[in-house]
């Protein structure tokens, strides 16, 4: 059993004793503990919270747990039910509510789920905030409402047509466009909500030709649920044998986007955010951010196009807060998370297919022939293991010092940018290892990098 407690949120594994898993009674508390949050963040004694699932299994007790402690703590409720993490966060502005709840554990397997957490913006919390939250749930300071002060509950199934009216309204998708490329697309939705916003969302974007797999939203993921090359072999065999243009692969919350090349080749997570941005940055002049782990080609088109770009701490709250900070047009993570300011401060792969179908059909290219168009680079993701007695801050600072004749920047771990190629060191905040992202024009030059600096770790740390 696993219970992780976050400023971002609480997730876990269904089941175990209270405090070991993801049980009732750390939901209901820590239901209650944001309850108490929204309501001194909006500084309103009656509020309204939007919730909203993804399909897991779990997600039936989930959302009762939720509700129902909403309701409890003297909050109203306005209930997407199943639904995906941008529609719920566009939910919460469009409703003008004071929060959000999404009940999803995103690419975590089937025995996981987690609470995200949003604000008034329909934005995930800051760090500060998230700090205060726990604290609430810690000490337990909350108190719920007398009968006469109970929270009502609405069901709210209209938010599906919403989003997708939301999307083909946006100046710089091109439905005539998408419609006139009489595109064949595939679908892979690993059995959750996507299955029930994509294809409404072609069909809205006047794609004829859809082929469904894993589109029945039933929370049995029929693979892991991140979309990761060694977990696409389906897709990419189906794309081939049935000669789609393009596929299309999401998480089960439907925040991330994962592109197939018509030849059934990968585009490349990383370069989903590459793609969009180059197109969004042809059209709207600007200013480009993505986390220190992403691929320098955004860097790269953004520079193209007469842009500035930015490097965020990880986390996509620290993405979204250096977008505002740089005025940026298009910006994200490299894990396939699009989040275009012009729509909402959030990760969408929805707006990312209608973004991304309109660059292809006005290009004129195959999927493959795009992707060859950017400049090409390889990540080799590692990771060290080290023993709980090292500092893992000190080795970090010693490797600092050991590159300070390089490009060094030290916002979240260490990043060290050479001519061509750059390497990431991040601790765990959960385990005593060090992550290493390295990129490089070859995947043997990406290896060869995280190797060199595997060792290095090795000689200052002394292991």
């Amino acid at each position: 059993m696993t219970l992780i407690k976050s400023i971002s949120g609480i997730r876990g594994t269904i089941g175990g004793h209270p405090g070991e898993g993801l049980s009732p009674l750390d939901i209901v508390k820590f239901t209650a503990a944001y309850a108490v949050w929204a309501k001194e963040n909006t500084q309103k004694e009656r509020i309204t919270v939007v919730v909203g699932r993804d399909a897991r299994i779990s997600g039936p007790m989930v959302d009762k747990m939720v509700v129902g402690t909403l309701m409890g703590s003297g909050v109203d409720v306005i209930n997407l039910g199943l639904s995906t993490t941008p529609t719920t966060e566009l939910a919460v502005t469009m409703e003008k509510a004071d929060g959000g709840i999404i009940l999803t554990a995103s690419h975590n397997p089937k025995q996981w789920n987690a609470l995200k957490l949003l604000n008034n913006q329909g934005e995930f919390l800051s760090a500060a905030d998230g700090e205060k939250i726990l604290k609430i749930a810690d000490a337990e300071e909350f108190a719920f409402a007398e009968v006469d002060d109970l929270g009502s509950v609405k069901q709210d199934d209209s938010y599906l047509q919403k989003h997708i009216d939301h999307v083909c309204g946006l100046g710089l998708v091109d439905v005539e466009a998408i419609k006139g490329a009489n595109f064949t697309v595939a679908l892979d939705c690993v059995n959750s909500t996507g299955g029930m916003y994509l294809p409404p969302l072609l069909k809205a974007l006047g794609v004829k030709n859809v082929m469904e797999l894993y589109c029945e939203a039933n929370g049995q993921f029929p693979h892991n649920p991140e979309p990761l090359p060694e977990n696409l072999t389906e897709i990419s065999a189906m794309i081939k044998d049935k000669k789609a243009d393009v596929g299309f692969v999401v998480d089960p919350d439907v925040d991330r986007l994962a592109i197939v090349n018509e030849d059934g080749s990968m585009f490349g997570e990383e370069y989903t955010l590459v793609a969009v941005s180059d197109y969004v940055l042809s059209q709207t002049k600007g200013n480009t951010v993505s986390n220190l782990s992403s691929t320098r080609a955004l860097r790269d088109v953004t520079v193209k196009n007469g842009g500035s770009y930015s490097a965020a701490a990880v986390g996509e709250v620290n993405v979204v807060n250096k977008m505002k900070e740089t005025n940026a047009v298009i910006g994200g993570e490299g894990n396939g998370g699009i989040i275009y300011p012009a729509s909402h401060y959030g990760r969408d792969a929805l707006v990312g297919i209608g973004l991304f179908l309109t660059l292809l059909a006005k290009s004129g290219k195959s999927c493959s022939a795009l992707r060859a168009t950017y400049p090409g680079y390889f990540i080799s993701k590692n990771k060290i293991q080290l023993t709980p007695a090292l500092d893992v801050d000190n080795i970090l600072a010693d490797m600092k010092a050991k590159y300070s004749h390089e490009q060094v920047n030290d916002i979240d771990g260490v990043k060290i940018d050479f001519p061509d190629r750059w390497v990431h060191l991040r601790k765990s905040n959960t385990e005593p290892i060090i992550r290493i992202y390295s990129e490089a024009p070859t995947d043997a030059e990406a290896d060869e990098l995280a190797q060199k600096i595997i060792a290095d770790i090795k000689e200052v740390a002394g292991i």
